[in-house]
């Protein structure tokens, strides 16, 4: 089977972690190691999350005064796409030995009047106290939002239309690689009125990016992998309950917050009506339970899944 599966920000850096490459890389050979026997018996692309990455670059660079502006979004998405790339091609390559592994830099596509950019909603960079979050809001013209029990950055996150190079991608699944692309969602990319590409301040969501991409692709199955091991209907409430099976309909009547479940849930459905195929929220140390059925929230045309023999591999 083809399976696209999409590792949380947070699944590489866990929350009270130190952003040091040391803790992160440490963390991405845990990741290959849960993730390295769907590779051995099926196509697999592997996209990731940069959040917290893409926002200790963002301080750095907005504190070094030899830079007359800090560096734009789109150029520090493409900094977190090459160090995580380069973490988890490592990883793959070394818990996988004789399997071509691929980790390249992806351009995705949104449109420049995606009303986003005018409501930022994607949580970024480090958690601080209240206090702190809005001094640095007042400091750097940040957007700050609360984040659970903490405050993060927020900008905004088009919706992806297309990620460009899809058609490598594929390329690449025939000939056999593991491969590792659109990280952090993608470089977002506008197209002007002579076809040409161009950067924009944003961050695109890559969990919707990696639905894109795995419709794109004819993917059997796509996992968006975190670290919580199912989606809770009435988070936070006294009567919370895991989700262990959905249909789409079911999964888009309750309500999820924005910032954190909503686009997962988003993505996950999207995927299911468009293609039919099966999807999945869970633990990535749970992702081969996921596929056998045994674990995280699957979503479903009928809401029901009891392992791979329900699906119908096109490949």
């Amino acid at each position: 089977m083809r399976i696209v599966a999409a590792l949380g920000g947070n699944a590489l850096l866990r929350r009270g972690e130190k952003p040091d490459a040391s803790v992160q890389a440490a963390n991405v050979v845990r990741a290959v190691a849960a993730l390295a026997p769907l590779a051995e018996e099926h196509e697999l692309v592997l996209t990731h999350g940069n959040g917290p990455q893409v926002g200790v670059l963002a301080l750095q660079s907005a504190s070094d005064p030899q830079l007359t502006t800090p560096y734009p979004f789109d150029v520090l998405g493409a900094q977190t796409q090459g160090m995580i790339g380069y973490w988890l091609l490592q990883a793959l390559q070394n818990t996988l030995p004789g399997r071509q592994v691929a980790a390249i830099i992806n351009q995705t596509l949104v449109s420049a009047a995606d009303p986003a950019f005018g409501n930022p909603t994607k949580f970024i960079g480090e958690v601080y106290e209240e206090q702190r979050a809005k001094e640095l809001a007042e400091q750097r013209g940040w957007t700050v939002k609360a984040d659970g029990a903490g405050w993060r950055r927020v900008v905004g996150s088009p919706r992806p239309q297309r990620v460009v190079e899809t058609r490598l991608i594929r390329l690449l699944l025939g000939s056999g690689a593991v491969v590792v692309c659109a990280g952090g969602g993608g470089v977002p990319v506008i197209r002007d009125e002579t076809g040409r590409l161009s950067g924009v301040e944003a961050v695109v969501d890559k969990d919707l990016t990696t639905s894109v991409l795995a419709e794109a692709l004819d993917a059997d199955v796509l996992m968006i992998l975190t670290d919580v091991p199912h989606v809770l209907r009435r988070y936070g409430q006294p009567d919370e309950e895991p989700v262990l099976r959905a249909t789409p309909a079911s999964l888009q009547a309750e309500d999820f917050a924005a910032g954190s479940m909503g686009p997962k849930v988003d993505a996950a459905c999207r995927f299911v009506e468009v293609t039919g195929d099966m999807a999945a929220i869970g633990r990535m140390e749970d992702a081969v339970a996921i596929l056998e059925g045994r674990a995280g929230t699957i979503i479903t045309p009928r809401g029901k899944y009891g392992g791979p023999g329900d699906l119908s591999p096109r490949h």
